[in-house]
């Protein structure tokens, strides 16, 4: 059984983590914490998502402003367009 100062030690260094920025020995550290703690691994893949899923929204192009006035009043969403 894990205990919870490894686990709150691992948060502390979880940006961190998932950025890539710590190293290797302490990368090394948290992956053997993970491989026991199904919680960590939890929280750790939910982290790694999420930055996921912002990066890719992020680099998103944007839609230009008649095709979105377009589309919104296609799909009779005109209430969301901003003014």
């Amino acid at each position: 059984m894990t205990s919870h100062k490894n686990c709150r030690k691992l948060l502390s260094s979880l940006s961190d983590y998932v950025d890539s920025e710590l190293s290797e020995s302490l990368c090394e550290e948290i992956e053997a914490h993970m491989a026991n703690c199904k919680d960590c691994q939890i929280v750790v893949n939910t982290l790694q998502k999420t930055v996921y899923l912002y990066q890719k929204i992020v680099n998103q192009p944007e839609i230009p402003a008649d095709v979105q006035q377009r589309l919104f009043k296609r799909l009779e969403l005109e209430e969301f367009l901003e003014k």
